[in-house]
């Protein structure tokens, strides 16, 4: 099989973070398989990434206030195989801040967990998502005013 013999999908998502008066944590959710990621999902057709962004991030936890920020978006990418189709998976991610820390959780996920940057670095499962975390973290610290 080529690399021409492969589906290509889309999808878009969030690193969600809270500031309370002990510093920023960020949302991890555990999904179906196990793993632990940020909320994301497949952007439909006609809808924009961000408007993915929104209707995942509620569908997936039940956070209804997320502000995306400005100056972050980062794009992922990796293969796997799906019904014996090898898949190209591109993910973007964004920055979001909530002032809600009761999550609801959709069917897909198993659980979820609020950690501070240094755990939630060692939760999460896959590199991309390492880096992605490091990243927003980056960013955040830099940039207090992107707290408030």
């Amino acid at each position: 099989m080529g690399l021409a013999d492969h589906v290509v999908e889309r999808s878009a998502g969030a690193v969600i973070f809270y500031v309370d008066p002990s510093g920023i944590e960020y949302l991890l959710l555990r999904y179906g398989k196990g793993h632990w990621d940020f909320p994301k999902g497949h952007i439909e057709d006609n809808e924009g990434e961000l408007d993915t962004v929104v209707r995942e991030v509620r569908e997936e936890t039940g956070l209804t206030d997320v502000v995306i920020l400005p100056g972050f978006r980062r794009i992922v990418g990796y293969m796997y195989r799906k019904n014996r189709m090898l898949v190209r998976k591109e993910v973007v991610f964004y920055l979001g801040r909530t002032r809600t820390k009761s999550v609801v959780l959709s069917s897909e996920h198993r659980d979820y967990v609020w950690l501070a940057y240094e755990k939630a670095l060692e939760r999460l499962t896959f590199d991309t998502a390492k880096k992605t975390l490091m990243e927003a973290h980056r960013l955040l610290s830099s940039n207090p005013t992107l707290q408030t």
